[in-house]
């Protein structure tokens, strides 16, 4: 129980819980974090909820020199530490090839080529790496189609047709055997940080886990930054009592995991030996449409009888259709149950947002997508 461990962004939203876990359970615990603007505001302050008893290192991933400090003398690291946002990924690409695949290749390096006391590595990856989920056609049976043709957006027929034969599918929940085909370059990224870590762990002997998050939701989430998860975003959005604003029809489904149940899957990873070397989806395998995202958020927050979701009936390059976890995996592997019940889950962060302020910065994140031609 002596183990020191490093949480690289853990000072950001799931990492601050990772944190707050980890010292209840008696590990010493450093964070090291750059406290990046876009998430806690220009003047970069420690946000009032880190944990006081874990050491706080400021410092960013691209600094090999700060890194390896960091990494002294600790056992267990949780690589956290990303810049997070799938459209903006698409323009500012250096910036977050830099910070993902080159920040998790300067770890790496120094576990490679410098004395160092780790002996497990776990690390975040994404759903996004999936690109699209998994589908069944009623011909063709099991299918991973990648891409829907714009011509086919363009007429607003918004769901997935089998790349065989071009009947319409049914989506699946997408287990970690389905092919990758990341659609951005934040999810490129994310499959680096997932790939050259296990492929480091097996060559050298040190455990090592991913683990696929799929949409995570809940308290802490960074409102003001228009690039996080669309629970944010739309949260933002209503308390400046504007519309949460929908692309496509709005019946497009993800899977939202509350931060609590990302930390339980964590510390399963931490704690058990059988999950040396795996890939794990964590998910609740429930999937939600957007719309029903928006709905209910208007609904806790009180605004519904004010607002109503303003659907967009328009498609950003590179946007999936359907994408929720099979989790049974991590479920008989680890012994990983989603706590949370999206209902209760929901409340929690309701209750959160409604004592924040936020600035709603969507119609300018929606500006820069349009500027590039990345909508239509």
């Amino acid at each position: 129980m002596a183990k020191r461990i490093l949480v690289t962004g853990g000072a950001g939203f799931i990492g601050s819980h990772l944190v707050d876990a980890l010292v209840a359970r008696g590990y010493t615990v450093r964070i090291f974090d750059n406290l990046d603007p876009q998430v806690h505001g220009s003047e970069r302050k420690p946000p009032a909820y880190l944990n006081p008893a874990a050491e706080l290192v400021v410092g960013d991933v691209r600094d090999r020199v700060a890194l390896q400090k960091a990494v002294e003398g600790v056992s267990v690291i949780f690589h956290e530490a990303a810049a997070v946002g799938v459209g903006q990924s698409m323009y500012e690409i250096r910036r977050y090839v830099e910070v993902n695949s080159l920040g998790a290749a300067n770890l790496l390096d120094i576990l490679a080529n410098e004395r160092h006391t780790v002996e497990k590595l776990i690390v975040a990856s994404s759903m996004s790496i999936y690109g699209e989920g998994k589908y069944s056609c009623r011909c063709c049976g099991l299918v991973y189609p990648k891409l829907r043709p714009e011509e086919q957006l363009a007429r607003q027929e918004w769901e997935m047709r089998c790349p065989y034969c071009g009947e319409v599918t049914e989506a699946m929940a997408t287990d970690e055997e389905k092919p990758l085909f990341p659609t951005s370059v934040y999810a490129v990224t994310k499959r680096d940080h997932e790939e050259l870590c296990l492929s480091f762990g097996r060559a050298y002997q040190l455990p090592t886990v991913a683990l696929r998050y799929f949409n995570v939701y809940g308290p802490r989430q960074a409102l003001s930054n228009p690039y996080t998860g669309v629970a944010a975003i739309f949260s933002a959005r209503i308390l400046n009592n504007h519309p949460p604003v929908i692309y496509e029809d709005g019946l497009q489904t993800r899977d939202f995991i509350h931060v609590r149940d990302i930390v339980q899957a964590n510390l399963l990873a931490l704690e058990k030996e059988e999950a040396n070397y795996q890939v794990f989806n964590v998910g609740s395998g429930r999937p939600q449409s957007i719309l029903h995202i928006a709905e209910v958020l208007l609904e806790k927050l009180g605004k519904k009888e004010f607002l109503k979701p303003e659907i967009a009936y328009k498609f950003r390059k590179g946007d999936i259709r359907h994408c929720y976890a099979d989790i049974s995996r991590i479920q008989k592997s680890l012994g990983f149950q989603p706590q949370v019940k999206f209902e209760d889950g929901m409340r929690e962060l309701t209750e959160w947002v409604k004592h924040q302020q936020a600035t709603d910065g969507f119609e300018q994140a929606k500006q820069q997508l349009e500027q590039r031609g990345l909508t239509s």
